[in-house]
């Protein structure tokens, strides 16, 4: 598979790298400062979930369209124009809060706003990745990508935490804003071969063509139904009642760290991936996935800080294997110039459930209680996981010496 820093060698790859992780290390702090700036507004669990489920909305709306345009368009302009819209968005949102202007329903319609942008990027950017690398250094580009992006999570989630404690979440916002003019303008340096269709189709056709390639391999659409439920638990367990539970219990600093606990489990993951190969790269991923289900659990039965830290930390390294294998097999087996579609109707599939979440699950814990939504939760991972591991395809599906292009 050649050596584990080979794909550093690639001028493209480095500036896709450089940008993901620019991006990144900005959005760690994003909805750590988005989630306590609207509880500073309105401590009401049920606005929180109508702020995030806005931007998740938009999100899954237009990810089909996302799709088709990184298709047809130089997918680093796109991730560049991305960018710019997100970066503008991000700075009118830190600035009001920063000057006490801002309302619930300016929180909504940014929040939706960055949710469109970033559905352009998402199929761009993972779809990209091939066209910096050869067919050998995949693995080793895509580890070495959540290996960049995961070390920036921890030092963003971190010093958000500590932003927030120690003076406004509107400064979480700013940076976070920062962070995308930058990664704009290293994208725009990423150059590549085009992936060039032979013809031009009308959307409609392409995204047929799209369509026909996700249900053509049935492991890809039954993992792509697995998440629409894991990363429903996901967001309405962890990322709307964790702050919540932070602020009544241990602390918004504690909060931070264990969100740079779970990138850092990533980032090991990550090393694990790239020292310890095994045949059946996408079962074993899959099978992590149950391990998801701890970090809610302890929120329930014992959240001292230390135990919500390691358990978090654990639970990025379950990540970290299904991230991988999963962007790996998908490069593996998807036509080239047909991957940002497939990409996009992954992430409908599997974003399409998390605004529905996090509209449900404020008024699900106030009829419930916080306890029962978060067992809720954690049920659902271990559920969500076998039902995909009952899977033939999910676990007999091997990365082949040869890929279609």
């Amino acid at each position: 598979m050649g050596d584990t820093f080979a794909p550093l060698a690639h001028p493209a790859f480095r500036w896709l790298l450089a940008a993901r992780v620019t991006t990144v290390a900005g959005n760690a702090m994003a909805p750590i400062a988005l989630a306590f700036a609207v509880l500073d507004l309105t401590s009401s669990i049920t606005s929180l979930g109508v702020v995030v489920a806005a931007r998740s909305l938009t999100n899954v709306v237009f990810l089909l369209w996302g799709g088709v345009v990184a298709d047809r368009l130089p997918r680093h302009l796109v991730l560049a124009g991305s960018c710019v819209v997100s970066c503008a968005s991000q700075a009118l949102i830190a600035g009001l809060v920063l000057t006490g202007s801002v309302s619930v329903p300016w929180f909504i319609v940014l929040s939706a706003v960055n949710g469109m942008s970033g559905a352009f990027s998402l199929p761009a950017s993972s779809s990209l990745v091939p066209q910096t690398v050869p067919l050998s250094m995949r693995l080793q580009a895509n580890a070495l990508l959540r290996l960049g992006t995961n070390s920036a999570n921890i030092g963003g989630a971190s010093l958000g935490g500590l932003l927030i404690a120690f003076t406004s979440p509107g400064w979480g916002l700013a940076v976070d804003a920062l962070t995308f003019a930058l990664a704009g303008v290293f994208f725009a340096f990423v150059r590549v071969p085009g992936v060039v269709a032979r013809d031009k189709p009308s959307v409609l056709a392409e995204l047929k063509v799209g369509w026909t390639e996700f249900v053509a391999r049935q492991w890809v659409w039954v993992v792509v139904v697995g998440f629409t439920f894991v990363n429903a638990a996901l967001v309405g367990g962890v990322m709307v009642l964790g702050p919540v539970l932070a602020d009544s219990t241990f602390g918004r600093e504690t909060w931070g760290l264990v969100l740079a606990a779970q990138t850092a489990g990533m980032v090991a993951g990550a090393v694990v991936v790239l020292r310890v190969r095994v045949r059946r790269q996408l079962m074993v991923g899959v099978a992590c996935v149950a391990g998801f289900a701890g970090l809610p659990l302890v929120m329930v039965l014992h959240p001292e800080p230390w135990l919500l830290i390691l358990t978090s930390f654990v639970c990025g390294m379950g990540i970290e294997q299904f991230g991988v294998a999963w962007e790996t097999t998908l490069q593996h087996h998807v036509p080239a110039d047909r991957l940002a579609r497939v990409y996009s109707y992954d992430m409908v599939g599997s974003f399409v459930a998390i605004p529905l979440a996090q509209l449900a699950i404020g008024p699900l814990s106030h009829a419930f209680g916080v306890t029962a939504a978060l067992l809720g939760c954690a049920a659902v991972h271990v559920l969500a996981t076998a039902a995909m591991l009952a899977s033939r395809s999910v676990r007999s599906v091997e990365n082949v010496d040869t890929v279609r292009v």
